[in-house]
């Protein structure tokens, strides 16, 4: 029984790039790396969907938009603590 091959994210990149590019087709790059078309068409999409995440993660420090969300919803859960200690307290918990 044949084992199955591992590819390591290097190579993947390598051929998914090849078959971005498009300058060969899909068959063509499944010969040349002896691997098959479905596989390079999995690579593809994954590179093409994980391109932008790739940007996103280069940016660097958060958004304005995004720290404001942050500081709204922290000041919103030390209103809801100073409430939760209030009602304790009443209630005599």
């Amino acid at each position: 029984m044949k084992s199955r091959r591992k590819f390591n994210a290097q190579f993947k990149a390598k051929v998914a790039l090849e078959a971005l590019k498009g300058l060969k087709t899909l068959n063509e790059l499944a010969q040349k790396y002896e691997i098959h078309p479905n596989q390079i068409s999995t690579w593809k999409k994954e590179l093409e969907d994980g391109a932008t995440e790739f940007f996103d993660k280069k940016r660097g420090p958060q958004t304005h938009e995004k720290q404001d969300e942050s500081s709204k919803l922290y000041e919103k859960i030390g209103q809801l603590q100073v409430e939760l200690d209030w009602l304790k307290k009443k209630s005599g918990l």
